[in-house]
């Protein structure tokens, strides 16, 4: 397989990541106004966010006993081979979410979401440390075009909420420096998936249940001293739940296995694209439902988020030295 950074994806292969990408866009675009609508404030979180986990195994394996895979993994699944594949990046990620709680505390929605887009960096840079996929000087000026809408896009955001002020050396080290270490861990986990699904053949529904597993074992180790621990065991799992309830909780289920397939097939630099393009589609569906026009923000970064998307995939890098042969 023609892997992100190598060339060119096939086109039958290049059809179906492009409809992935189009269904994760759609997914991450209106999940907040699902979840908005649907789940009820007392909800515990960490019950949506377990059910969630339960709901992408289930899912996953489903889609596995349909394409074949999962009658051969008594055979092919080994310990030590899902922990180098999955379980490692899975940790990553639960480090991740735990310091971008920290820094969401002690940072204004402005800074932490500017701060959060170096993710996107990160990731290309880890993608050539551990792939060796480089990018051609046109995607790496697509990839500052991409950084430029998300930041006009959380500035939109930003300027709807008001700032936390705080004193300097708090900012720095429980907001500035958490939400940065965890954008460097964001890039390394999407890579390692990457390396793991184009370089070891590991599936991404397989990827998806091992990780989902490993990150729900992580939650729950974590709620034994949580203000959300002591809500389960006062309140019940399933407090403030309605049937509505599933409804985001599925479709947040679904986006997981979908990022598993964009990232194995195409990368988690694209994976990054997809990100911000969604990031428009919930201003065009938060017009359309509820009525409120997109900011000034929005309508600056749509034309560089389509630039950059048309960059990206027009230039991809050549090996001079691949081509003179």
């Amino acid at each position: 397989m023609v892997t992100a950074g190598e060339g060119k994806i096939p086109a039958k292969m290049g059809a179906r990541v492009l409809f992935y990408s189009m269904l994760l866009t759609l997914q991450y675009g209106a999940q907040p106004l699902i979840s908005k609508r649907f789940i009820r404030r007392d909800v515990i979180v960490t019950s949506s966010v377990l059910t969630c986990e339960v709901a992408k195994v289930i899912c996953a394996l489903i889609l596995m006993t349909r394409d074949g895979s999962l009658k051969r993994l008594s055979k092919e699944w080994t310990l030590m081979g899902s922990l180098t594949a999955s379980g490692l990046p899975a940790a990553i990620y639960a480090l991740q979410n735990s310091l971008l709680q920290i820094s969401y505390r002690n940072l204004d929605s402005l800074t932490f979401s500017i701060l959060n887009q170096t993710k996107i960096f990160f990731t290309a840079f880890f993608t050539y440390i551990i792939l060796r996929q480089k990018q051609s000087i046109q995607q790496m000026g697509a990839l500052c075009l991409l950084i430029m809408a998300a930041v006009l896009l959380s500035v939109g955001e930003g300027s709807k909420k008001g700032s936390s002020g705080g004193n300097p050396d708090q900012v720095l080290f429980y907001g500035i420096v958490p939400v940065l270490v965890a954008s460097v861990l964001s890039g390394l986990a999407s890579s390692l998936c990457q390396w793991a699904s184009q370089v070891k053949k590991h599936s991404s529904y397989l990827m998806t249940v091992e990780m989902s597993i490993v990150g729900s074992l992580c939650l729950l180790a974590s709620t034994f001293k949580s203000p959300d621990g002591e809500a389960i065991k006062e309140l019940g799992f399933f407090h403030g739940w309605t049937p509505l309830t599933l409804i985001p909780v599925i479709s947040n289920a679904l986006g997981g296995i979908l990022v598993g397939l964009v990232t194995s097939h195409a990368g988690g630099v694209r994976k990054g694209f997809v990100i911000v393009s969604a990031l428009l589609v919930t201003a065009l569906l938060q017009f359309a439902f509820e009525g409120k026009p997109p900011s000034p923000y929005c309508l600056v970064a749509l034309p560089l988020v389509i630039s950059s998307i048309s960059l990206y995939q027009k230039y991809p890098y050549q090996d001079k030295k691949k081509k003179k042969v």
